[in-house]
């Protein structure tokens, strides 16, 4: 369910620049927070779901410039992300699976911006540009919007063009050559059209420094756009173009050693002695000295970018609102899929162009008893991905595992002989075609009927068609540019088929899906609405666009080529209230989300096996509870504390793929059965907190005020696995910033310090292909600091 929120002025003070509000609760002093999720104005704290605001204040404040940093902001969102597009944006633990990203599957969280669908959740790496308020929504959308989404929703409300001049420039600069360059401008090119403008620009060094070449890796170089023209030639219609465009070009992503743990190989073929017999050391088996000697390059070349016109039109009995949009998504990676700098994989590259089209037509009517809203979206997306792997020199030690070799045996016998030889597997390609056409069409709505001023019950529907027609072509050659297939085979041949795997096939999913829900909600009193909901959602099935197991005679399983849908039933309850004349607001939900053909990430059991394929995976329960809280007692001070518990758990999963620790030895099982284990990035508390002070000053006989400021958040250890391992569970761990400055109507400049205390943390753990026991990790950011000059006019 995305919102459109607008500011509506209160009786309050004049409200001066960029007004702090209260993360979660979006509460300020001047005004209160208005949406139209229901198609109708009203607060935020009348609207019958969990939302978390976060203003365009803090984005800035807080250096949360992309989704990943707004969880940090709002602990019942989850992100991950290994490079841009192995992307991963959870709500409440379920959205999409954790691994590497299928193209032929959808999102659960929905990305919106002013109104337009994101597709690719590669687009919540980029910097918020020109942004006025983000929500997050939790729980089952999709009965008032376009695209259905099963977990939730990020709404992203950029600043509109407005009737008369203004803008805004900024410019930050920090250690670790951080520079951000951000600026708008607005105005009115007739009395019926208005333009606003807007830029923004990141660079930071990387974090890492790489041995081998003396550079640094895993930096920031961050570029986007957006132009805006609103026609209004009448009080009834409006119309408003736009058009953006945003570039990544950074050195990343780059994974480093953490520590190695046993596997059910021999002993002699596991990370310790394999690295041994190749006299091979890392820079470092501290991750967080931040050294890579990784020797392929590592680069991660993002674009996106599209046109959108957007129409409201009153037409007396009601309001008809039109979106019709195009964007584009460009990947052009290449990285180092080994982590280590030894010739294992020399090339894992998957370029990746995206087209999506979509249009969205709604019908909104307020009543005195009835409201009603009404809509059709229309979506079409196609993707091209084309792949290439390519393994070196030594590959085959590293990833050949014979199943008949003693524990005490040498590394190179007569048994482990194409394990011992580099040209079994050196110079072996696979080159990857995968392409997908992905068309949805729904029509939906929902009535609210207010049976006494007090009480309203919300029934709404959505009826889904989807259809995805997909391909999938790997051709293996050897060094030589020979056919590696299936058939009559000798023992080399059959290695590197257990490494790289030749597969062509066509899928086609279709489906037509009912979902519906109900929220009944009650307000005793102005200041205090409890609700409880009932929905019956789904989440698209899809296609297995990185390949599925074979048969014995090496022909595609294509019973595996398609995944069902999830159905979700969701049952939530909340409280939202406000105490102490509006100084106080508190809100609460319960929530119970169970998903029967969970869409997880599963193995073919083969050796060499870089990326799994989708499967359903029985049943999923994410259960909680999450407030938010914000305490403004004058306008000198206010706090927040928001806080999530979430025990998000498999109910059914028995042939799940088994953690390292239980795999690669000649006994070791084809799955394993992790029904009862938590959900991979999960932590079952997370916490927000921070607040802002102020005091009044005169600088040139002009008031001004000095302010003083902090954000953190806390989190418990969480599983960085699939299946839970004794390897990858990362510890929890706490992040502060403060900030100190000087602030006028017009200028706001402040110091501030990211990480202040150099909280030393992971945002991801990884088991390293081959089962060798080699755990990679991406460490989070050290300790930044810098200064930020803010100037509105």
């Amino acid at each position: 369910m995305l919102l459109l929120a607008q500011a509506v002025a209160a009786p309050a003070a004049p409200p001066r620049g960029d007004e702090p509000t209260s993360v979660g609760t979006g509460a300020k002093d001047s005004s209160e927070i208005v949406v139209t999720a229901r198609r109708k104005r009203e607060t935020a704290q009348t609207v019958p779901l969990a939302i978390s605001v976060v203003g365009g204040d803090h984005i800035d404040a807080t250096g949360a410039f992309n989704v990943g940093r707004l969880q940090q902001l709002t602990p019942t969102l989850q992100f991950y992300s290994s490079n841009p597009r192995n992307t991963a944006v959870n709500i409440r633990g379920i959205g999409v699976p954790f691994g590497l990203t299928n193209d032929g599957i959808e999102q659960g969280v929905g990305i919106y911006v002013d109104d337009v669908y994101f597709s690719r959740v590669a687009s919540s790496t980029f910097d918020f540009l020109d942004v006025d308020r983000i929500e997050v929504l939790r729980g089952p959308q999709g009965t008032l919007y376009g695209k259905n989404t099963s977990a939730g929703a990020i709404n992203i409300t950029s600043r509109q063009p407005e009737f008369h001049w203004g803008g805004r420039a900024e410019a930050s600069v920090g250690n670790l050559g951080f520079v951000q360059l951000k600026g708008a401008l607005t105005g009115p090119l007739s009395d019926t059209l208005a333009f606003r403008l807007a830029f923004s620009r990141t660079s930071r060094d990387g974090t890492i420094r790489n041995v081998r070449t003396g550079g640094r890796v895993n930096n920031q170089d961050n570029l986007g756009t957006r132009a805006q023209l609103l026609w209004k030639p009448s009080s009834r219609f409006q119309l408003t173009l736009a058009g953006d465009y945003n570039r990544q070009n950074p050195d990343c992503c780059v994974q480093l050693y953490v520590r190695t743990g046993l596997t059910q190989r021999p002993l002699n073929r596991q990370y310790d002695a394999l690295a041994a017999a190749f006299g091979y050391a890392v820079p470092s088996t501290d991750a967080f000295d931040r050294l890579t000697d990784q020797d392929t390059p590592s680069h991660a070349g993002n674009k996106t970018g599209g046109l959108s016109a957007r129409a409201k039109w009153d037409v007396g009995i009601g309001t008809i609102t039109s979106i019709s949009a195009w964007r584009f998504w460009d990947w052009d990676p290449s990285s180092d899929r080994d982590f280590l700098g030894l010739p294992i994989t020399t090339a894992s590259q998957n370029p990746s162009k995206q087209d999506q089209y979509t249009q969205e037509l709604r019908f909104n009517r307020s009543g005195r008893t009835i409201d009603l809203s009404l809509g059709a979206f229309a979506f079409r997306q196609t993707v091209r991905t084309r792949g290439l792997q390519v393994q070196g020199s030594a590959a085959s030690r590293w990833l050949l595992n014979p199943g008949n070799v003693a524990p005490g045996s040498s590394a190179c016998s007569p048994a482990t002989a194409n394990a011992c030889n580099p040209a079994v597997l050196d110079g072996l390609t696979a080159t990857n075609d995968i392409r997908l056409a992905n068309d949805s069409a729904a029509l939906f709505g929902q009535l609210a009927w207010k049976v006494t001023d007090r009480l309203t019950i919300q029934p709404g529907i959505r009826l889904n068609y989807d259809l995805k027609n997909g391909h999938y072509s790997s051709v293996v050659t050897d060094k030589a540019g020979r056919l590696v297939v299936f058939g009559p085979t000798d023992s080399v041949t059959r290695d590197r088929l257990s490494v790289l795997t030749p597969q062509q096939f066509d899928a086609r999913y279709k489906a037509w899906n009912l979902s519906y829900d109900l929220t009944a909600y009650y307000r005793p009193t102005r200041a205090l609405m409890v609700y409880a909901t009932y929905a019956r959602s789904f989440k698209s099935g899809g296609i297995n666009l990185n390949g599925v197991p074979n048969d014995a005679a090496g022909n595609p399983l294509l019973a595996a080529a398609t995944v069902k849908p999830e159905t979700i039933d969701h049952l939530e309850a909340g409280v939202k209230s406000q105490w102490d004349r509006g100084r106080v607001t508190a809100n609460l939900a319960l929530f119970r989300t169970d998903i029967r053909d969970f869409q997880a990430l599963v193995n073919n059991g083969q050796l060499g096996v870089l990326r799994g394929y989708l499967a359903n995976a029985g049943k999923v329960r994410s259960r909680g509870a999450e407030w938010d809280l914000s305490w403004r007692p004058s306008r000198r001070f206010n706090a927040y504390l928001n806080g999530a518990y979430t025990d998000a758990r498999y109910r059914r999963f028995a042939d799940a793929p088994c953690p390292p620790e239980l795999g690669g030895g000649a006994n070791s099982p084809p799955a394993c059965d992790i029904s009862g284990q938590v959900l991979p990035g999960v932590s079952r508390w997370s916490l927000s907190f921070g607040g802002e002070a102020s005091r009044p000053v005169r600088i040139g006989g002009a008031a001004a005020e000095v302010y003083v400021g902090g954000d953190a958040n806390a989190r418990t250890r969480f599983s960085s696995n699939p299946s839970p391992s004794a390897y990858t569970w990362i510890a929890g761990y706490t992040l502060a910033n403060f900030r100190l400055g000087l602030r006028t109507p017009s200028i706001d400049g402040f110091l501030w310090i990211r990480n202040a205390f150099d909280t030393r943390y992971f945002e991801q753990l990884a088991v390293a292909s081959g089962n060798t026991g080699l755990i990679v990790g991406q460490p989070g950011d050290p300790r930044t600091f810098g200064v930020t000059v803010k100037k509105l006019f």
